[in-house]
């Protein structure tokens, strides 16, 4: 009895795991709005980023406000691979990064230690 008791514990902490990090998680998405040849998007940095997936228009100059909420020192800086940008975020201040919107195409962004990320769409 004890060992299927232990078998079925165990079966459930593997569809745990596995749900965790293979499962689909719903993700926040925003797409700026363009007003007056800019767009805008806020982002808030809180455990992750929300929205994770932003949609801008190609062309269009952007900015993406970045506020950080979080006290965790690995969401203090967020980085642009693509971009060359690797930006201080200190905390309960909005710091804005400009986007070139020049070419199209996904790119991604992350916290400093790369354990956290978010996509930039540019269509």
């Amino acid at each position: 009895m004890t060992r299927i008791l232990v078998l079925i514990i165990g079966l459930a902490i593997i569809g745990f795991i596995v749900w965790w990090f293979f499962g689909n998680h719903q993700v926040a998405t925003a797409t700026a709005a363009v007003s007056e040849n800019n767009q805008n998007v806020d982002i808030e940095v809180n455990g992750g980023y929300s929205p994770e997936v932003v949609t801008l228009k190609k062309g269009v100059p952007a900015t993406m406000n970045f506020t950080r909420k979080d006290a965790s020192s690995c969401l203090d800086r967020v980085v642009f691979s693509d971009f060359g940008i690797n930006q201080e975020l200190p905390q309960n201040e909005q710091q804005t990064i400009n986007i070139d919107t020049s070419k199209a195409g996904e790119f991604q962004w992350a916290c400093g230690m790369d354990m956290f990320h978010g996509k930039l769409i540019i269509k």
